[in-house]
């Protein structure tokens, strides 16, 4: 049986987290301080203490879920040995340190970067994000490439686990869908609280910022493979995984089909790195009989 570690994205933060690490760990604190270092605000007083709103910010949140992942994996020290990673759109960034992809400040340099390009794209383009619930995935895509052909821009954008699918795009566009899906069977269609249309074209400002930054920074050997968002299949060329990082931006999370693919390839336990359980519940609607725990 092999040892899968899945990491999460945006959503998973909250008030507090990361402050029992903090203090129960002298690695831990010592990596939190760096990160406040590095970001130049210490935003380990953010986590700790902010509220849901300031948490909610895509600047904040992005390097908040990242810090609590990584830290945490670095907490599990000899326990920790993967055979292989996973991350959840931003959490790919998490993925990466744990397997020795990126150094720990060059990722965090990464995941600012990307938040803060994500943001002034969202602010470009005002957008949003909608969950579609208990409806074919062919459906859905067929309803959103019509809106698309007719002028509002809408994709799918998180193939999160059966029978659940996140579409992307112009707020009109947006709207629209959620009507025509409900009037196609589908049991909810229910806008997110998200800044923007992330994994969506609409995101293309962000992923010219991001490839400039990811093209100078070192990536090095992985000590496992990556399962990418982009390709949903296994990846170890650093090359590659630089590609795959810059596509994510703009591109689908298929979800379901990275977790199908590493159950296939022999994962028997997936445990999760970082805030939350929203990736446990993901994988256990993939597969029933697979393990899920906490680290």
């Amino acid at each position: 049986m092999k040892f899968a570690y899945i990491f999460p994205g945006q959503g998973s933060q909250y008030s507090g987290m990361g402050k029992e690490l903090y203090d129960g760990s002298s690695l831990a604190k010592n990596l939190f301080e760096r990160a406040n270092s590095i970001l130049g605000y210490r935003i380990t007083d953010i986590m700790f203490n902010g509220s849901e709103e300031d948490l909610r910010q895509t600047k904040i949140t992005q390097p908040s879920i990242f810090l609590h992942s990584v830290v945490l994996a670095a907490t599990l020290g000899v326990g920790f040995k993967p055979d292989m990673v996973a991350g959840h759109s931003l959490g790919e960034f998490s993925a990466l340190v744990a397997n020795k992809t990126l150094e720990f400040e060059d990722a965090l340099n990464l995941v600012y970067k990307r938040a803060m390009a994500m943001q002034r794209a969202c602010e470009i383009n005002p957008s949003t994000m909608a969950a579609i619930l208990n409806i074919d995935d062919k459906i859905v895509e067929d309803i959103c490439k019509e809106i698309s052909d007719n002028g509002n821009v809408v994709v799918a954008a998180n193939y999160n686990c059966p029978g659940q699918l996140v579409i992307s795009g112009s707020k009109e566009g947006i709207s629209i869908a959620c009507e025509k899906l409900k009037a196609a069977g589908a049991k909810r269609a229910i806008e997110l609280p998200v800044g923007g249309a992330f994994h969506s074209p609409l995101m293309e400002p962000a992923k010219l910022e991001l490839e400039a930054a990811i093209n100078s920074t070192r990536f090095s050997n992985p000590i496992c493979p990556v399962y990418q968002n982009v390709t949903a299949s296994a990846v170890s060329d650093p090359n590659l995984i630089k590609k795959n990082l810059v596509a994510q931006l703009t591109a689908p999370v298929r979800w379901t089909q990275t977790v199908m693919q590493m159950i296939s390839d022999g994962a028997g336990s997936f445990t999760e790195i970082g805030p939350g359980k929203v990736l446990q519940g993901l994988v256990k609607k993939v597969n029933s009989s697979i393990e899920t725990i906490s680290a």
